[in-house]
């Protein structure tokens, strides 16, 4: 199962606003920081501002921020309110068009291996994920930044 960007780039927002300063960051800096392009990023946050990941605020003083402790956000939390599918075989999904659906046991195969999937992001917050506040906040270009409280 491959995630579409939206998952991957809500990870990336939420691992920029875990480690920077103050734990509050513009679109324009996220963007650059992870070499994305702004106008995606911008879709993303809006997603994420409806799933309640992050806040946003526009002019001076304005930006992007958590709205929940790092701890309390699970990978799970964030894979599931940006995406829309997750039905890797066709039987999982809403509409059935295979011949066999209903009389063969893949169904519940890939049930089953998809709770399997959720369960482990599930146990993974963004803290977890987190955890080498160094080594990000160089790969961010926030070198010499103080540690967020």
């Amino acid at each position: 199962m491959k995630h579409t960007q939206h998952a991957d780039f809500a990870l990336r927002v939420l691992l920029y606003l875990r480690v920077v300063p103050g734990r509050h960051g513009s679109i324009p800096d996220m963007a650059e920081a992870h070499r994305v392009s702004r106008n995606h990023l911008e879709k993303v946050v809006r997603r994420m501002v409806t799933a309640g990941l992050v806040e946003t605020s526009r002019g001076r003083g304005g930006g992007v921020w958590l709205t929940r402790d790092p701890s309390t956000i699970t990978v799970g939390d964030v894979v599931r309110a940006m995406e829309d599918d997750f039905a890797v075989v066709e039987c999982l999904g809403h509409a059935r068009y295979c011949q066999v659906a209903g009389v063969c046991g893949a169904r519940s195969v890939f049930a089953r291996a998809l709770d399997a999937y959720f369960e482990v992001l599930d146990l993974a917050t963004l803290e977890d994920i987190a955890d080498n506040d160094q080594g990000l906040r160089g790969a961010l270009g926030l070198h010499g930044r103080a540690v967020p409280p």
